[in-house]
């Protein structure tokens, strides 16, 4: 990072920080505007990119290593590797801006702060894999982001870095933006697609609706995240061998981690992949937990990661035991801790926290969020909350704790898309990990209530 750049008052970055993505993000004299953009050396990957061979740009990305920063950590460019080689329908390519996971917040400021940087990501990404339109599809509750990614592709048309003969190179693209439908289930890519082209946003069954073969329009689609197309100006600048080497062996390159909850220094962090601890990110990144508390729990990956208990110890593999403070903010050890990195939503419980309350709050959340198409889901997920609602409320028996875990089981793997694990997992994983805090949360002389027969039937809706 250049010397040269100061940022605003209680805006510097941490020490231990390395910003590529957030290079510009709450920096002095910086704005959204082509002309800074320029001036700072935007672009000028864009006109490498271009006297390129594409499968030279594909390769590079593949040689980085880059894996997704929107959840699922799949590498990049074989992704992009997919689009069959006989294809002779349109390509196109969609940057998935409907950040919407609860405990994720880092897209949003590249969208407000530095948006040509994504704009010049994608055209060459564009350029790699041969499409000639592509979409930003951006969160319904981003309005001011919605406005200034217009400006900005405005901009980016009136000085030829889009639209007809880019650069006198006689490639043609153009972006568009559209405002999601403000749920959450648009942020899974086919569900997406769905609703791109103007459909209830049912996600698709895969196969054989895999979007690089058959995604928007039935024809071959890559959908990336913000700051996965972010990187791709990066990979190209240092080059992919290089790019490898900030992080750590599988989980290259750096990316940016949202923390919430119980700490004293919330906020964003962009650091290399893996090179820092859980520990580190709570005591050194965020400045320890509030005063006079205890860490309870951690969901490391956005709010679908399973809950980790401050007290556990994760036995890999490799034969090595970790402390949740020992945890690699990586993607590989994350899994193998039980959970995922995710959405990089790092959210800190200390031990004020009702578990039961939590559990509650996200399956509230997921219930309203469910699209409804799976039935295992969209009855599953409002049954779960119904039960942690009785929890809550202090008039549920000890058995529905159990009946909790039971229902989330029924509905993990049982949907067409993700969301049955995510609506699942979080409930598997606090019954497993705070049974006996539920437990004692419940009532045990309701155990053998009676239900009124009358009752029955009227919330079967048939009185």
């Amino acid at each position: 990072m250049s010397a040269a750049i100061t940022y605003k008052a209680g805006k510097q970055p941490h020490p231990r920080e390395h910003r590529l993505i957030f290079r510009n993000i709450d920096r002095e004299g910086f704005n959204p505007s082509i002309e800074c953009f320029v001036a700072n050396g935007g672009y000028e990957m864009l006109k490498k990119a271009v006297g390129m061979e594409r499968q030279a740009i594909i390769d590079e990305v593949k040689k980085s290593g880059l894996r997704g920063r929107g959840g699922a950590g799949f590498p990049t460019g074989v992704k992009w590797g997919f689009i069959p080689p006989t294809n002779t329908k349109p390509v196109y390519l969609i940057c998935n801006a409907d950040e919407s996971e609860p405990g994720t917040f880092k897209d949003r400021y590249i969208l407000h702060q530095d948006p040509h940087q994504l704009i010049e990501g994608m055209v060459i990404a564009c350029f790699a894999v041969k499409a000639t339109l592509a979409y930003i599809y951006v969160r319904e509750e981003f309005p001011e982001a919605a406005i200034i990614l217009e400006k900005a592709l405005a901009e980016a048309r009136a000085n030829n870095f889009l639209g007809k003969n880019i650069l006198g190179t006689g490639y043609d693209l153009d972006i568009f933006v559209h405002r999601g439908a403000g749920a959450y289930i648009c942020g899974e890519e086919t569900g997406l697609i769905e609703s791109l082209e103007g459909k209830r946003p049912y996600p698709r069954i895969k196969p054989p609706y895999f979007p690089a073969a058959l995604g928007l329009y039935m024809c071959p689609t890559i959908v990336n995240n913000v700051e996965s197309l972010c990187h791709v100006k990066h990979i190209l600048e240092m080059g992919g061998e290089e790019y490898a080497k900030l992080g750590t062996p599988n989980n290259t390159g750096t990316r940016i981690l949202c923390v919430s909850g119980d700490v004293q220094k919330p906020g964003y962090f962009e650091v290399q992949v893996g090179k820092v601890t859980m520990g580190e990110v709570i005591n050194d990144l965020c400045g320890g937990l509030k005063p006079g508390r205890k860490l309870k729990a951690i969901i490391p990956g956005g709010s679908s990661a399973k809950v980790l208990r401050a007290d556990e110890v994760f036995k890999l593999r490799d034969g090595r035991e970790l402390g949740i403070m020992d945890i690699p903010m990586d993607f590989d050890t994350m899994a193998a801790c039980g959970s995922m990195a995710g959405s990089g939503g790092v959210i800190i419980m200390d031990d004020s926290r009702s578990m039961t309350w939590v559990i509650n709050n996200l399956n509230n959340f997921y219930a309203h969020e469910s699209c409804g198409q799976c039935t295992p889901c969209r009855e599953g997920s409002l049954w779960m909350k119904k039960i942690s609602d009785r929890i809550v409320a202090g008039e549920a028996s000890p058995s529905d704790v159990a009946e909790l875990e039971r229902v989330a089981n029924n509905i993990e793997g049982k949907t067409i898309c993700a969301f049955g694990e995510a609506c699942s997992w979080p409930t598997q994983s606090f019954v497993k990990k705070f049974r006996e805090e539920m437990i004692g949360d419940t009532k045990p002389d309701l155990e053998q209530a009676v239900v009124n027969p009358e009752t029955m039937l009227a919330a079967a809706g048939l009185r």
